[in-house]
């Protein structure tokens, strides 16, 4: 799988979108991960195009595009984040799900991180449990061995 390493930040979305912008502009890099799809052994599936903020960024972000691709009533796609702190424990973010064919999502940290675990699932409604995940571990040392 080919991961693609996007230089750039919020300072240069601002100036390409031709609005001012603040003085203190984030200017971490995104780093674009690719699909996580939740696993095998049912009819559909819930895939994530992710992408993060870099490593260094006072708070982490994994956002991107949800996409629910079951076509069972009451199946949706479910995208959740564990995040790995600095200075020791672990936190989950609040899940997000969607029932359409897709949907943004963002999961930001409470502080600075040195992993990330991005988990995919699918979600029955009518149980409220989620089900055939997937997880992808995301570190730093991982990013810092693609190609630029």
């Amino acid at each position: 799988m080919r991961k693609t390493h996007v230089i750039g930040g919020v300072l240069a979305l601002v100036i390409g979108a031709g609005v001012p912008a603040p003085a203190h502009a984030d200017t971490a890099s995104r780093i674009h991960w690719g699909p996580v799809r939740s696993s095998a052994g049912h009819a559909g599936h819930a895939e994530a195009d992710v992408w993060i903020t870099d490593f260094g960024a006072e708070t982490f972000a994994v956002y991107g595009r949800l996409h629910d691709r079951d076509t069972h009533r009451g199946h949706c796609a479910y995208a959740r984040a564990r995040f790995h702190y600095v200075g020791g424990g672990t936190g989950w973010s609040r899940p997000r799900s969607t029932c359409s064919a897709k949907s943004s999502f963002r999961l930001t940290s409470d502080g600075q991180i040195n992993r990330v675990d991005v988990k995919v699932c699918l979600y029955d409604t009518r149980l409220r449990k989620a089900f055939t995940c997937h997880v992808d571990a995301i570190k730093p040392e991982i990013i810092a061995n693609w190609p630029q």
